[in-house]
């Protein structure tokens, strides 16, 4: 109770109030000047240079199109002769900022609703009647149980299903990918940006980009940078992975376009960086569930107007445009703020002599650093410490000055 009494005591009735200590010392002072030094660096350096803090900056508004070009063939048992165009492999035909190019499938041909037995497997498999419950469906269940167990094929038996018939065997992923040739396959990025704040618009189709160019133009970091036509094999080498390999089982994509401007240069330095990087990562000891696949079906109806489908379960690479970026431009606002919290850490103070005069090489004052070291870290602290702080009793006590120094 004595302490907080006497801390509660302290607060209300001490008063302290800054001392100027001049210190002669080749050390302290080479120290002061060093902070100084380092802290003009990173003001001007860092603050201004590197980050340009003169700057108001803006975030990017983007719009993004795309369009895929390639045309192959493919000669199956299943299919037969069959030439694959844009309209047959990306699917849908718009989506936003992203694109499906189909590259593997399993297709389970003129399905009809009716009665089927079940693909074997673990939870399938039968011996009798008994081994199956009538009406169940399960999550992987291709249809509704009728309860009865069926000949699959030779001696094996599986469960009954009311389902759309032959149900669609997927146990086995066609190897190599049906549509391997998709790595020659081109894909046009077409990306408007806007910095709302500076009313500033582009595209990555720039300017001095003719027709001529762009039809024969296909982008390289190197030889080609702002070519915005890319070849989907080269996208997913430039990522770190092979497309034969990522076309088996599909996978996703980004196409990253990074607008970074300084509005007060010309505008034709505003410029699209590209990079690339697989967002569905890929981990080899933990391979559950990998790739990007769906389903989907196209319909119709023979001479009888009996309905049938045919069964798409399509394994491809989805291209995600992921488009980021900033913009900045002069302003005196963020200019005075960045100037003012450097001198702030100046310490923007004017050092005094006994006289009264303003001493001349004690203007800019690293206080809150310097007064650290030297009182807490220096072999002279405890005499430096004296110097610093002096004690004041009130004179109504009695007190005389040479008691008051401690």
């Amino acid at each position: 109770m004595a302490g907080c009494c006497s801390v509660l005591a302290a607060f209300l009735f001490e008063y302290d109030t800054p001392r100027i200590v001049l210190i002669r010392s080749r050390k302290v002072g080479l120290m002061n000047r060093a902070v100084q030094l380092l802290i003009l660096a990173y003001v001007i350096g860092w603050v201004f240079v590197w980050e340009r803090g003169y700057q108001e900056v803006d975030s990017v508004v983007s719009s993004v199109t795309t369009k895929a070009k390639g045309v192959t063939m493919t000669n199956t048992s299943q299919l037969g002769f069959r030439i694959w165009d844009v309209a047959d492999y990306v699917i849908p035909a718009q989506e936003e900022n992203s694109l499906f190019i189909m590259t593997n499938m399993i297709v389970t041909m003129n399905q009809t609703q009716g009665l089927c037995p079940e693909i074997p497997d673990s939870t399938t498999r039968c011996e009798s009647d008994a081994n199956c419950s009538a009406g169940s469906t399960g999550t992987h269940s291709s249809g509704v149980a009728t309860g009865r167990c069926v000949p699959f094929q030779g001696t094996v038996k599986t469960c009954e299903v009311a389902a759309w018939c032959p149900v669609e065997n997927d146990i086995e992923v066609p190897k190599p990918a049906f549509l391997k040739a998709a790595e020659n396959f081109t894909l046009l990025v077409k990306n408007n940006i806007w910095y709302p704040k500076f009313n500033f618009s582009k595209r990555n189709i720039l300017p001095n980009i003719t027709t001529t160019y762009l039809k024969s133009c296909i982008y390289d970091a190197v030889t080609a940078p702002f070519c915005p036509i890319f070849r989907l094999g080269k996208i997913v080498a430039d990522a770190g992975h092979s497309f034969q390999d990522m076309a088996i089982e599909g996978g996703i994509m980004g196409i990253q376009i990074r607008w970074d401007c300084n509005l007060d240069r010309a505008a034709s330095h505003c410029l699209p960086r590209y990079s690339f990087r697989r967002l569905d990562t890929r981990d080899l000891d933990h391979n559950v569930s990998p790739g990007y696949n769906f389903r989907f079906a196209k319909y119709y109806k023979d001479l009888t107007g009996t309905e049938y489908r045919t069964l798409i379960k399509a394994y491809g690479i989805r291209f995600d445009i992921i488009v980021f970026g900033k913009a900045g431009k002069f302003d005196i606002i963020p200019t005075m703020i960045n100037v003012g919290s450097g001198l702030a850490l100046l310490g923007v103070i004017p050092g005094t002599e006994k006289q009264g005069l303003t001493h001349p090489g004690s203007f800019f004052q690293t206080t809150v650093l310097c007064d650290i070291i030297v009182l807490y870290c220096t072999k002279k602290r405890y005499y430096y410490r004296e110097k610093k702080y002096k004690y004041v009793e009130d004179y109504e006590q009695g007190i005389t000055d040479s008691e008051m120094d401690r």
